[in-house]
């Protein structure tokens, strides 16, 4: 999968559930993501009675950023978005000009975004497990981005495996490499493992990250990823589980120039002067030149030649053929020498 126009690299702005459950916030980081240049903005689709049981405990990471004293259900059902909120974020999306999606994290929260008009079905870490999940998402003829969380590579292939008898098609599937701690630590990363799904099971690859900062998605985008996710907030220090492993404006913006210049550096792959140093050729490079005065007929030694800028004259890599010649002409000390 690979986004618009001439950028090689899709990028996901991962708004997620940092909207807290209000209309206002979401639209304001719509805003953000617009404006740093994201090509996706992506919210999360669920009920949570489908989605979690009312004893379910939270992570680790969940405990240090909400009420202690809310079990999970209680804590995601305050951030489902309702049937009239994703109209109108697509409604927001649409008018800001960036692309709407959204994670669905159950069969009928699928179906909803089927419904809603989405371009591709995204799986997160957690799903890639839930069989009936998998083969409800492959069988909807959509492009599919999967998330591969706290997976050893058998069960990425295994999910692959389901995704592709349910019907899709191998070519329409991009895996991401993830870690899903949040923050990730970065020994933690293991972005070479990217590199491996590639390798071992055929598929388009990218990487959704975690980690504080920005150096990782973009060290990712150099390796090859087609897609990057990454989650981000209007403020780091908002109650809520997803914000302070989440990127702020500031930085979101600076990932995503960083990564287009990125994709502007990696070039086509040819070894050739580029069009802004042929200029700068023979200021850099050097000649052979006279190093005193040479008489017409005097043979050209070590002793009477040298190499010297501008980079106009003899190429220095013809010195062993100059030397034990004889001059045409006389040349005064510095000349370039000519034959």
């Amino acid at each position: 999968m690979k986004s618009d126009v001439l950028n090689n690299t899709l990028i996901i702005a991962e708004a997620g559930v940092n909207h807290n459950g209000s209309l206002q916030l979401a639209y304001q980081l719509i805003d953000v993501a617009t404006k740093a240049g994201a090509d996706i903005v992506k919210f999360q689709t669920f009920k949570a009675e489908n989605l979690v049981t009312h004893s379910a405990a939270k992570a680790d990471y969940q405990l240090e950023t909400t009420d202690k004293k809310e079990t999970q259900f209680e804590m995601i059902k305050k951030l489902e978005l309702s049937y009239d909120m994703h109209l109108k974020l697509i409604s927001k999306c649409d008018e800001m000009g960036i692309g709407f999606s959204s994670t669905g994290f159950d069969s009928s929260s699928v179906d909803l975004l089927i419904e809603l008009g989405v371009g591709f079905l995204k799986v997160p870490s957690g799903e890639i497990t839930n069989l009936p999940y998998l083969r409800h998402v492959g069988s909807k003829g959509l492009p599919i981005i999967l998330s591969t969380g706290m997976c050893v590579m058998q069960e990425v292939r295994n999910a692959l495996e389901v995704l592709e008898e349910a019907g899709s098609k191998k070519s329409d599937i991009t895996v991401l490499h993830c870690n899903t701690e949040y923050p990730t630590p970065m020994e933690d990363v293991n972005l070479l493992a990217m590199l491996s799904i590639e390798k071992e099971l055929g598929v388009k690859v990218g990487y959704s990250d975690h980690t504080l900062g920005i150096e990782v998605p973009i060290a990712a985008a150099a390796m090859g990823a087609t897609v990057i996710e990454k989650h981000f907030t209007l403020d780091r220090g908002m109650e809520g589980p997803d914000h302070a492993a989440s990127l702020e404006p500031e930085e979101l913006k600076q990932m995503v120039t960083s990564i287009r210049n990125i994709e502007k550096a990696m070039g086509d792959g040819q070894k050739l002067p580029s069009n802004s140093e042929q200029k700068n050729i023979s200021l850099a490079r050097k000649s052979i030149i006279a190093s005193r005065d040479i008489l017409a007929g005097e043979k050209f030694t070590e002793e009477n030649i040298a190499v010297k800028r501008p980079g106009t004259g003899l190429c220095p890599m013809r010195w062993n053929e100059l030397l034990g010649l004889k001059a045409c002409k006389d040349f005064q000390t510095d000349e370039l020498i000519s034959i």
